[in-house]
């Protein structure tokens, strides 16, 4: 499998900015709290005017196991998307998906919540790339039964937070379902030109 130029920009940026993180925190293993607030997504300096936050928190972790995760995933997932719909895509995927989780989570979780990670941007990808194989493969059920179990199993872990994975993985089967379309057509028209 060949790994895109976007795919490695997104994880490289993410690891550069937990490294600021760390280097804010003066702990390689553990984020303060300070500086998740800060860099992360805290409700109630969203809605007093600190939007940017629903961006930067989806370049922030909270530990060395939390970053670890999401990039292994992105870093595997990511590549699949790039090769099949191209970085430009991926890109796009990621900060939409992202940014959807992050409103939700604006929108159900209480205002002091402190919010941080790649996941919301990373179930999007999954999302894609769940419908788009279910529609490659005629089995929709199936898929969309595969992104239930995924989003289930992800969220009986303690502090995860399921607003986010929710929202980037309908982000995602949406546009998986534009997209898995979309080649499904490109590829019949080479079949039968």
């Amino acid at each position: 499998m060949k790994h895109g130029k976007v795919t490695l920009a997104l994880v490289a940026l993410n690891i550069v900015m937990y490294l600021f993180e760390v280097i804010l925190s003066r702990n390689l293993i553990w984020i303060s709290t300070n500086v998740l607030a800060l860099l992360g997504q805290v409700n109630y300096y969203v809605l007093h005017g600190a939007w940017w936050q629903l961006i930067t928190a989806m370049f922030v972790h909270v530990g060395l196991l939390h970053i670890a995760l999401n990039m292994f995933f992105l870093y595997q997932l990511g590549s699949q998307l790039e090769n099949l719909f191209g970085g430009k895509v991926l890109l796009i995927i990621y900060l939409i998906s992202g940014l959807v989780g992050n409103l939700l989570t604006l929108l159900f979780l209480p205002p002091y919540t402190i919010s941080a990670g790649a996941s919301g941007a990373v179930f999007g990808v999954v999302g894609v790339l769940i419908m788009a194989t279910g529609i490659m493969g005629g089995n929709m059920a199936s898929a969309i039964l595969n992104a239930f179990i995924l989003f289930a199993i992800n969220s009986v872990f303690p502090g995860v937070n399921a607003y986010a994975h929710l929202g980037g993985l309908l982000t995602g089967s949406v546009i998986g379902l534009y997209k898995g379309k979309e080649l499904k057509r490109k590829m019949f028209e080479r079949m039968y030109p």
